[in-house]
Formats: C-alpha cells, structure tokens, sequence
C-alpha cells in the first residue's frame, strides 16, 4: 500500500521498496524523465534511518521481545499517521508542495525502515522482508522450504498493492491512514500475542540455567 502510494502520488519514488528506489535513483541520474534524485535520495536516507533504530529499541527494552515489537510497530503506525495528518494538511497535488511532499516522503520511509528492520530482527521462518524477486524464483523452481507461506507472501503484496492503488482515487492520505491502523494492529498483536511466547522462552530459560548449575 505504501509503495503505490509513494510511487503514483509522491513522484514516482518508493519509500518501501529499496531495490526500486536505487534503480529509480539511477534513472534520475542519467536524465529519465519521471524519477528524481533528491525525492529518491530523501526515501534512503530516511529508510536507512529508520532502518537503524529497531536495534536500539530492542537493546534498552528488557528480555520480552513483545515489548520492543510493539514499540517498533507502535512508531511505525505513528509515522504512517503522521503521513496522513501531512498528506491531508497539502489538500492538492502534493508534487507542487516541497515541504510536504519531502515530509510524507520522510515519513513514510523512516516507517518502512522500522518495519524491514523490525520483520528482520523477528526471524519469522521463511519471511523475508526484502524483494519478492527470490520468493518468486524459488516458487517457480519448486526449492522454496514452505510454498505456501511464500505463496501468501507474494498474494499479500499484489494484494496491498492493488488496494493501495485503488484507494488512491478517493484519496492518498486514506491510504497512509489505512496503513499505518494495519501497523497499529501489529503492535497490539505483538504486545498481547507474543508475551505469552517470551514468557514461556524466559521460563525455558531460567529452568535451563537452573538445571546446569546443579550439574
């Protein structure tokens, strides 16, 4: 949803998809007509800076990962919304509003920078954050672990790309909107969801040092 938003209402930029938005940047830089190198410069600049503080969060949190989980994603949803407030404020076509269109620019890629590094930090099996390119690839070869969940993947993001697009006709800040209550949904899923999981791991945990010092 984040990358149709960023790519048909934002000036042909991605502030999600890394791999786009450095082949975009290179386009810029050699004179194609669309693409910009100061939009796609500010979406790396800011993914890379959201990018580096899912770690920061997780080592002053404490052991349970639901809590940094749920900051991470918290933040995220924040941002998104933030997107929202910026993208409703400019009214019109924000091409011809610098600040705001470098604003949800900045916005939005400091929020998907927290997500890919958060989704990365997690470790989900089979969950890569990054292009579907090799999802894709490994699914057509017939070498990908669990088909299914790469299967669901690629659906997802056809899925949010397609809805984010159609959203787009009413209008863009809906779709940060929508956006960033998904990322809120996550934090409350991660807050509630995975105690009860880092509970169970810290009590592993504890019986396990327990059982070695008697040894």
């Amino acid at each position: 949803m984040v990358d149709a938003a960023s790519y048909l209402a934002l000036g042909h930029v991605f502030t999600s998809n890394m791999t786009g938005n450095v082949v975009l940047l290179a386009f810029a830089a050699v004179g194609a007509n669309g693409p910009s190198v100061s939009r796609s410069a500010a979406a790396l600049a800011a993914f890379a800076l959201g990018a580096s503080m899912p770690g920061r969060i997780a080592a002053r949190a404490d052991v349970f990962r639901h809590k940094w989980t749920a900051i991470t994603f918290g933040i995220e949803a924040g941002l998104l919304w933030a997107s929202m407030a910026v993208v409703t404020a400019a009214g019109a076509d924000l091409t011809h509003h610098l600040a705001s269109l470098y604003g949800t620019i900045a916005l939005s890629g400091l929020a998907m920078g927290i997500r890919y590094a958060t989704v990365l930090k997690l470790r989900v099996p089979d969950v890569n954050p990054n292009v579907l390119t090799g999802t894709i690839g490994m699914l057509a070869s017939g070498t990908h672990p669990r088909w299914s969940r790469g299967a669901a993947s690629v659906a997802m993001m056809i899925a949010g790309a397609s809805l984010g697009t159609y959203l787009l006709r009413h209008s863009v800040s809906l779709v940060f909107g929508l956006a960033g209550s998904i990322s809120a949904a996550g934090a409350l899923t991660a807050w509630f969801g995975l105690a009860g999981a880092s509970i169970c791991e810290l009590e592993r945990k504890v019986t396990t040092d327990n059982r070695v010092s008697r040894d």
